[in-house]
C-alpha cells in the first residue's frame, strides 16, 4: 500500500505502518487530503504492483548508512525511528523501486498477496501526541483468499450496524458535546433508564453478597495521591492539580485511597475481616483526544469498584467468591463466553517474593477450584500484585476487557493500614481490588453492540409502548398506561394522530420489546393486544395477565 501511495503521490512521507489485530494501517504525511474516494485508486495501483510480482529483498545496513539513505530521500519520520533503535544495524526491505524501514519478515514477493481491501481514512497524530503533526492514516485488511476476505467484510458490516455510537444516537441513549468537552458523557433519559436498571441490580446483588456501599468525594489533596504512588506511576493519566486556599487538590483517577480512609476511620479487628467496601465511583483520567472512542474510551467514567480487606489466609476464599460473583453478573447480562488470564509478577514490583507467590497461588487455586480454563500472562501483573482478568466475548465473538481481580501489597503499606490480631498485635491486611463490569460507560457501550440495541426486557429503556388506533381510544390507553407504570413497568404511549402502522414502525425502530395495541375490540372486551418488536403477535389478554407476564420476564432477567 505504501508503494502504491508513493507511486500516486510522490511527495508523500512515511511514518509507521504496522500490522494490527484486525488488519493493518500506514500513517502518511501528504499534502493531498485522502478521502474514501481515493481508496479504489490506491487499490488499483496495489493490484498493478502485485501483478508485477517483484520479490521482497531484505538488506541489513549499519545505522549510519540507514540514516544517510533516508535523509537523502527526505524521510524525517524514519530518521527519528532509526535514532531510537539500539541495535548497530537496521533492516530495510526493497520491492521493485520502493524501499522502506521494516523489521520483517515478509512474504517472498508481492504476488503472494491474494485478497485485500482498503477500509477507511482517519487522522492520527505522530506518536499519538496532539502536540505533533496530524498525519493521515489508511486502514486495510488482507487475507489469503477472496472467500475469507468476503466473510470478513460481511462481519465488518455487522460491526458497523452494531456501532454503539450510531445506535446511541438513533435510540437517543447518550451524547457527547464539544461545548462540555471530549470524552465526557451525557446520559439521556432513555440511556439513564438502562443505567438505573444496571445500578439497581448491582446494588441489590452487592448487599446480598456482604458488601457495604460507600460514597466518596471526587477529589482529594495531592499529597494523598503522592502517598499512594499514583503521582509516580499514573501521572500521565491524571489531570493538573488545582489550588484551593493554598493547597493543591487532585481530581480522583481512582477510588482506592478513599476506601482505605474509611477502613482507617477506626480500629479494625481480625473479627471484621474480610471487610468488603463497594462503590459506583466516578473517576477522571486524562486520555489523549486521538484515543477517545465513544463510550469505550472516555475521560470521565463510573467504576463498579470494590475493595476487600482481608488476611493472607483469606485471599483464596475471597477470590473464589469474587469469581463466582463475577461470572453470575456477566451471565445475567448475557455474557457466557469469556477468556481468563492470570497475570504474574512484573520486573518492577513492590512487596516480597513470598507474598507474591502466596497471592499468585491463591488466585490460581481459585481458578482451578472453579474448573475455569485460563492462560498465564507472564510478567503482566500490576506493580502491586498479581491479577485475574476476564475478557468477555460478545455476540460477534469480539473480546472486551471488563472484569479484573487484583491483589495489592502496595497501598496497605503506603497508607499504613492495620488490623488488631488475636494476640492484640497489629498486622497489615491484604487489599483485593475488583471490578465486575469495569466502567459503566464502557460496559454500556459493549452491551449496546452485543444486543445491537435490542436489549432484553429488564434492561430496555421502555419495556412496552401503548399504541392507540384512533383518538377515541386515548382514555382507555391512559388507564392501561397508568396501571403499567404503577406496577413498576417502564411504559410509554404514542397518541400522535398517525396511522397505527406508522406508530408500530416508530416503536420497532426504537427496539421497544413489546407493543400494546388499543382499538375498538380491546375497549369492548376490556383487554389488550400484544405484539413483539420482532413482529410476532402474542394476541389478546387481560391487563392483569399482561402485567404478570411482563413482571415475570423482568424479575427473571431473561
Amino acid at each position: 500500500m505504501a508503494h502504491a501511495v508513493k507511486e500516486l503521490f510522490p511527495d508523500t512521507k512515511f511514518a509507521i505502518g504496522p500490522a494490527i489485530a484486525d488488519g493493518f494501517y500506514y500513517d502518511f504525511d501528504c499534502d493531498h487530503a485522502f478521502t474514501q474516494e481515493d481508496l479504489p485508486r490506491i487499490e488499483e495501483k496495489m493490484k498493478e504492483i502485485i501483478k508485477a510480482n517483484k520479490p521482497f529483498i531484505r538488506r541489513e545496513l549499519p545505522k549510519e548508512e540507514a540514516l544517510k539513505f533516508f535523509e537523502e530521500s527526505g524521510e524525517n519520520y524514519k530518521l527519528e525511528l532509526i535514532n531510537e533503535i539500539t541495535d548497530e544495524t537496521v533492516s530495510i526491505y526493497e520491492e521493485g523501486n520502493f524501499a522502506d524501514l521494516c523489521r520483517g519478515p515478509h512474504l517472498e514477493s508481492a504476488g503472494k498477496v491474494k485478497a485485500f481491501k482498503l477500509l477507511s481514512v482517519a487522522g492520527a497524530y505522530w506518536r499519538g501526541d496532539e502536540k505533533n503533526k496530524m498525519l493521515q492514516r489508511i486502514y486495510g485488511v488482507s487475507f489469503p483468499s477472496k472467500d475469507e476476505l468476503k466473510k470478513h467484510l460481511t462481519f465488518l458490516e455487522e460491526v458497523k450496524m452494531r456501532d454503539h455510537r450510531r445506535l446511541g444516537r438513533e435510540l437517543d441513549l447518550f451524547s457527547m458535546n464539544d461545548d462540555i468537552g471530549a470524552g465526557l458523557v451525557l446520559w439521556h433519559p432513555r440511556g439513564a433508564a438502562i443505567r438505573r436498571a444496571i445500578e439497581n441490580f448491582w446494588l441489590d446483588e452487592h448487599y446480598k453478597s456482604g458488601y457495604q456501599i460507600l460514597y466518596t468525594p471526587h477529589m482529594a489533596k495531592l499529597d494523598l495521591w503522592k502517598k499512594t504512588g499514583h503521582v509516580d506511576f499514573y501521572k500521565e493519566n491524571m489531570y493538573s492539580p488545582m489550588e484551593i486556599e493554598g493547597l493543591e487538590y487532585e481530581i480522583k483517577p481512582m477510588n482506592c485511597p478513599f476506601h482505605v480512609s474509611v477502613f482507617k476511620s477506626h480500629l479494625r479487628s481480625y473479627r471484621e475481616l474480610p471487610l468488603r467496601f463497594a462503590e459506583l465511583g466516578t473517576v477522571y483520567r486524562y486520555e489523549r483526544s486521538g484515543v477517545l472512542h465513544g463510550l469505550l474510551r472516555v475521560r470521565g467514567f463510573t467504576q463498579d469498584d470494590a475493595h476487600i480487606f482481608c488476611r493472607e489466609d483469606q485471599i483464596e476464599s475471597e477470590v473464589l467468591k469474587v469469581l463466582e460473583f463475577t461470572l453470575f453478573i456477566l451471565k445475567t447480562f448475557g455474557f457466557s463466553d469469556y477468556d481468563i488470564y492470570l497475570s504474574t509478577r512484573p520486573d518492577k514490583y513492590v512487596g516480597t517474593e513470598d507474598g507474591w507467590n502466596k497471592a499468585t497461588c491463591a488466585l490460581e487455586s481459585a481458578l482451578l477450584q472453579k474448573g475455569l480454563k485460563y492462560d498465564i500472562d507472564q510478567g503482566e501483573g500490576v506493580f502491586y500484585g498479581p491479577k485475574i482478568d476476564i475478557k468477555v466475548r460478545d455476540s460477534l465473538g469480539r473480546q472486551w476487557q471488563c472484569s479484573t481481580i487484583q491483589v495489592d501489597f502496595n497501598i496497605p503499606e503506603r497508607l499504613d493500614i492495620t488490623y488488631r490480631g488475636t494476640d492484640s498485635k497489629d498486622y497489615r491486611p491484604i487489599m483485593i481490588h475488583r471490578a465486575l463490569m469495569g466502567s459503566l460507560e464502557r460496559f454500556f457501550g459493549v452491551l449496546i453492540e452485543h444486543y445491537a440495541g435490542a436489549f432484553p426486557l429488564w434492561l430496555s429503556p421502555v419495556q412496552i409502548s401503548v399504541l392507540t388506533i384512533s383518538e377515541r381510544h386515548v382514555e382507555y390507553c391512559k388507564r392501561i398506561l397508568d396501571s403499567l407504570i404503577n406496577s413498576g413497568i417502564r411504559a410509554d404511549t404514542d397518541e400522535d394522530n398517525e396511522k397505527i402502522g406508522f406508530k408500530i414502525r416508530k416503536s420497532t425502530i426504537l427496539k421497544t420489546p413489546y407493543m400494546c395495541i388499543i382499538g375498538d375490540k380491546e375497549m369492548e372486551s376490556n383487554t389488550v393486544n400484544i405484539r413483539k418488536r420482532t413482529g410476532e403477535n402474542i394476541g389478546e389478554m387481560s391487563l392483569e395477565k399482561l402485567t404478570a407476564f411482563l413482571k415475570d420476564e423482568i424479575s427473571n432477567r431473561r
